[in-house]
């Protein structure tokens, strides 16, 4: 059991009976979690490699969303592509294995044409990323365009900075991943 948030004092709780509310908040949260059978267990560590993610991240991905992840958005900050360079080797075999869509978006002067020839295979598609500093309603309406019929709560952002965690907020993805855990894990 962790101990108090941050500014808490640590000491005793003003109010009698803190020690039976502890405990029972720490069952009601462990009768939460489901005990899963262990082919189940098998079955989600297979596919979280196939997603080319570690478990826990996995597990946490689908626990929060209820669903199981179908395709990826990938900014072309991430990818490490910009006007005139291609897909790093690195990346682009990362992407090749991934078991889900992979879908890229371009940004800056980086055209969406340009960002799936830089790729060479390796994303399934490629469209504008939303502007910098857009708002909230653009940049859920641009990824919204980016992904078509997709439940934006099956797909994972993988990007670089705030800007693009933004977007994962705006659109309500299933969540946003910083590049260097993603190319690290599996």
């Amino acid at each position: 059991m962790t101990g108090p948030g941050p500014g808490h004092n640590g000491g005793p709780a003003l109010q009698p009976g803190g020690s039976w509310r502890r405990h029972c908040w720490s069952k009601a949260r462990a009768d939460l979690l489901p005990t899963l059978p262990i082919e189940v267990v098998r079955k989600r560590v297979s596919r979280a490699a196939e997603l080319g993610l570690d478990y826990r991240t996995y597990a946490s991905v689908r626990a929060a969303s209820g669903h199981d992840v179908v395709a990826f958005l990938f900014s072309s900050n991430a990818l490490r592509v910009m006007p005139g360079q291609d897909l790093p080797e690195d990346r682009a075999d990362k992407l090749r294995r991934l078991c889900a869509g992979r879908i890229g978006l371009a940004q800056g002067r980086l055209a969406p044409e340009a960002l799936l020839a830089a790729a060479e295979g390796a994303l399934d598609a490629a469209h504008p990323a939303p502007r910098p500093f857009a708002g909230w309603s653009e940049s859920r309406a641009r990824l919204r365009a980016a992904l078509g019929r997709i439940p934006s709560d099956q797909v994972i952002l993988v990007g670089e900075g705030w800007s693009e965690r933004e977007w994962s907020e705006a659109a309500r993805l299933a969540a946003c991943l910083d590049v260097e855990r993603y190319m690290a894990a599996g």
